[in-house]
């Protein structure tokens, strides 16, 4: 049987989710819908910042909110704790 670890599957459907609420919450402001708080945009940011990166990106969505510059710096977090973790 094939092993396969669940720490990165969990992180890969974490970034899917938030890129995901990304794209909904886009589609939600164009439509003139209910919408996603920015605090719960954050909070999926927090955990799944790649995915929030290329949502941000993608459909060109909070990109210029001051607040959502700590989804680069979630990156960045993200990024140290990886390479941290591979090396030692």
């Amino acid at each position: 049987m094939i092993h396969v670890p669940t720490l990165p599957v969990f992180l890969f459907m974490l970034n899917i989710i938030s890129l995901l609420f990304f794209g909904v919450d886009k589609l939600k402001s164009k439509r003139g819908g209910w919408r996603i708080s920015d605090l719960n945009l954050l909070l999926v940011a927090l955990f799944g910042p790649f995915g929030a990166y290329v949502g941000m990106l993608l459909f060109n969505h909070k990109t210029r909110k001051a607040k959502f510059l700590l989804v680069p710096i979630f990156l960045l977090i993200h990024l140290c704790l990886i390479v941290y973790f591979q090396l030692f």
